[in-house]
């Protein structure tokens, strides 16, 4: 189903209520979703954490693998989320925060309204009676905030990582019962590029804290066989 997000207005989406999804349906079909640095630690010990490069504008962003290929998702499940963590990003939906249309350096709550997750019923209401917006809006609209301002951070990271070329395109290559799975396009830190650096370069990265993100992603990509067991065995 194609995407059709548009402002949430008040008038508009009085009566709107959300459905709680466990299964978070609406990615199982992706088998990677954005991360922030905030969210490297908890992350790496469930999925691998790595970098993609959009290669229309060069600009890279942070994933977490789900699923070994595109189209397969080994977490989203009808009977709930297989996992212990859940990514940020797959929370937030089918909210999200844009461009204000009237104002582009101000941002606004959204809607995905083709979704199903949304209709006049049971559900969480987004407005009270008054029209105030509801503590689940507010909360909502809090958690995108805070999202928004961690993935200025990480772009901020990712550029410093792209800076001292210590991102190297790589194959992750397994066979699982038979079949082989390369999966390419992605970027991993090479640690001993990292190892390597000048030590005031090496000092910088530890004062902003970049360290323990770095060590989390390397980390993280043991869990490559995390994901070739769910694979096999759900």
């Amino acid at each position: 189903m194609e995407a059709n997000i548009v402002p949430l207005q008040k008038e508009k989406h009085a009566k709107v209520t959300i459905k709680d999804d466990p299964g978070f349906a609406h990615v199982k079909e992706q088998h990677i979703v954005p991360v922030v640095v905030h969210e490297f630690v908890r992350a790496s010990n469930e999925f691998p954490i790595v970098f993609v490069k959009n290669t229309e504008t060069g600009q890279f962003r942070a994933v977490a693998m789900l699923g070994l290929k595109p189209g397969e998702n080994y977490y989203s499940a009808e009977s709930g989320w297989k996992g212990t963590y859940i990514p940020a990003a797959v929370t937030h939906y089918p909210l999200a925060l844009v461009p204000d249309l009237q104002n582009q350096d101000q941002l606004m709550v959204a809607l995905f309204d083709n979704s199903d997750r949304i209709g006049e019923g049971d559900g969480q209401a987004l407005f009270e009676l008054n029209g105030d917006p509801s503590a689940y809006l507010q909360q909502k609209k809090e958690s995108l905030g805070r999202f928004i301002e961690s993935e200025q951070v990480t772009q901020g990271f990712i550029a410093l990582m792209n800076d001292l070329e210590l991102l190297d395109a790589r194959t992750l290559s397994l066979k699982i019962d038979d079949e082989e799975y390369n999966i390419g396009g992605i970027y991993m830190v090479n640690e001993q590029k990292l190892n390597e650096l000048p030590d005031n370069k090496f000092a910088d990265l530890r004062k902003r804290g970049f360290l323990p993100l770095i060590y989390a992603h390397l980390t993280s990509l043991h869990q490559v066989n995390r994901l070739a067991d769910k694979k096999l065995n759900g």
